[in-house]
């Protein structure tokens, strides 16, 4: 059987807040900077989104046999509906080509697989009606927030009728194996586990325009002798879809090197594309992957520590989740009531999910070592302390409204 060539992106762009100091406390719920969040996601459109777009249906169109995913976060697709709806337009044509997959996710791109098992059901519930009402394909594949995952995760979402789900290929679980063949999550029967690739996924989304690589400059010709040198049944390619045209400018030659890589790869018998749902269900589990503790795609050190690693972090998180009992005890009162105020309550829940998107809590990172350039990348804040100031202060805000 031929090895595939297995491309996953993620499509992200979080609701910053805006500036919200303690004197707007009881006195504005409006949380998010609109303005700015507008002004991204026009620009990451413009610079990423669309051109790359156009060429992977370019590519689809000159290629029949390749193939890709994406994961997009719901709060990126709402946001995409509401300042750039030429972008939806834009994925909905590369779905109409029957070789693009999108992939399950938490609808609010959230941690709450850690702290709220039954608000993480609904979210991913939610993401899935958003995807099959946009495009017309109900997922198959599961991929958690920042590639967040352990044992548990695998057991909770094949009971959730998925047959795939996507981590991180760490050194430290891997061991021995690699990560180019297909596992059984330990404690699950059907469900399959698609391990990231992260060295060669990495040489694109990190090294590419790097001139201190020594590997520098990558071609396609290269970069496939690579591909076509490895073992296994797959070669699983994750990567952030903003390293085209955003994180790689177009001036690297990141577009032409896309442009010309599936003919490359397909010069070769050995190779051929599939999406994640292909892979899980055409190649046999190489044997069973146990992470029983929790790992994601983040940083060198590919640990939580990026959302969980200071008391700030800490602290945020447990105070938005310990709001949940309260915010639905309420929700349901409104809805028993003749003349309630159903319509309140559900914005107030509506901003509760979009307080808890990872970004917020990433920027209260402290880490600014080797990854630091990387937790500043459209960091609204000058500081981890002025994140963690502004977001208590939204919270103590959202206190009050359901107080009221």
């Amino acid at each position: 059987m031929q090895k595939a060539i297995c491309f996953y992106f993620q499509v992200h762009q979080p609701n910053r807040l805006r500036h919200f100091s303690v004197f707007d406390v009881g006195k504005s719920h409006h949380y998010f900077d609109d303005e700015k969040n507008g002004a991204i996601c026009r620009k990451v459109a413009d610079k990423c989104y669309l051109p790359t777009n156009a060429l992977m249906l370019e590519l689809l169109n000159r290629h029949p046999e390749f193939k890709i995913a994406y994961s997009i976060s719901g709060v990126a697709l709402e946001q995409f509906e509401q300042y750039t709806p030429q972008v939806i337009e834009s994925f909905k044509r590369l779905a109409a080509t029957g070789r693009v997959e999108f992939l399950d996710e938490t609808f609010y791109h959230s941690l709450s697989f850690l702290y709220s098992k039954e608000e993480f059901m609904k979210q991913v519930d939610e993401h899935k009606r958003k995807i099959k009402h946009l495009f017309g394909v109900v997922p198959r594949v599961f991929r958690n927030t920042e590639l967040i995952y352990n044992n548990e995760l695998a057991q909770v979402v094949e009971k959730m009728g998925y047959i795939g789900i996507l981590a991180e290929g760490a050194d430290r679980v891997l061991e021995w194996r690699s990560p180019n063949f297909i596992y059984t999550p330990s404690g699950t029967a059907n469900i399959r586990l698609l391990l990231k690739n992260y060295k060669l996924s990495d040489d694109i989304a990190f090294r590419f325009s790097n001139r201190q690589w020594n590997e520098y400059p990558l071609t396609a010709e290269k970069y496939v002798k690579w591909l076509s040198g490895i073992q296994g049944q797959t070669v699983n390619l994750f990567m952030d879809y903003e390293t085209f045209g955003e994180h790689q400018w177009a001036d690297t030659g990141i577009f032409d090197f896309m442009r010309h890589l599936p003919g490359q790869i397909l010069k070769h018998k050995g190779m051929t594309f599939k999406t994640p749902s292909e892979v899980v269900t055409e190649y046999t589990s190489a044997g069973e992957m146990d992470i029983h503790h929790l790992i994601s795609w983040a940083d060198l050190e590919r640990d939580l520590s990026a959302w969980l690693g200071n008391k700030m972090q800490q602290a945020a998180l447990k105070e938005i989740y310990l709001l949940e009992g309260k915010l639905l005890s309420n929700l349901k009162k409104e809805q028993r009531k003749e003349h309630g105020h159903l319509q309140k309550y559900q914005h107030i829940i509506k901003d509760w999910r979009k307080l808890q998107t990872s970004d917020h809590f990433y920027y209260m990172c402290t880490k600014w070592f080797s990854d630091g350039d990387v937790h500043k990348y459209f960091n609204p804040y000058d500081s981890p302390y002025e994140a963690f100031i502004t977001y208590m202060n939204v919270l103590n805000d959202m206190i009050v409204r359901i107080s009221d």
